[in-house]
């Protein structure tokens, strides 16, 4: 598993499913975390946490959220070279196919379909872990 001082960034609009992740995170261990309403939000903390050469190491995010999407946040990371390898697991209500595979395409890590519990977001944790050790 990720170590316990990965530092987390959980983005999404709701207050209560941010509040509900960092329990969960808090729950599995980890206790470095912050979070952001939206991809813009979230976009402007990645830079300056990477300008103080203090970055995330794990992006938690939602699919839809006003002023930039999940799936831009995703395109953002992509585009720049300190959060390319930057694990990004993403939060949806989201399972049609067509959006999973442009996700996928996109190079997000793993998916977490709302609602969601403490074991789901475990077993994709240690998914993700899994992927990136090999």
């Amino acid at each position: 598993m990720f170590d316990s001082n990965t530092k987390f960034l959980i983005v999404d609009d709701t207050r209560t499913i941010r509040s509900l992740m960092k329990e969960i995170l808090q729950n599995l261990g980890y206790s470095n975390f912050d979070e952001a309403e939206d991809g813009k939000q979230a976009l402007e903390k990645m830079k300056t946490a990477a300008d103080a050469n203090a970055p995330y190491g794990f992006i938690i995010c939602d699919w839809n959220m006003p002023n930039m999407t999940g799936l831009e946040l995703l395109e953002a990371r992509n585009n720049d070279p300190r959060f390319q390898n930057v694990p990004f697991l993403m939060v949806t209500i989201e399972s049609e196919r067509d959006y999973v595979l442009k996700a996928v395409a996109m190079g997000v890590s793993d998916f977490v379909v709302k609602p969601f519990s403490e074991t789901t977001v475990k077993a994709k944790l240690q998914s993700v872990y899994n992927r990136m050790k090999k």
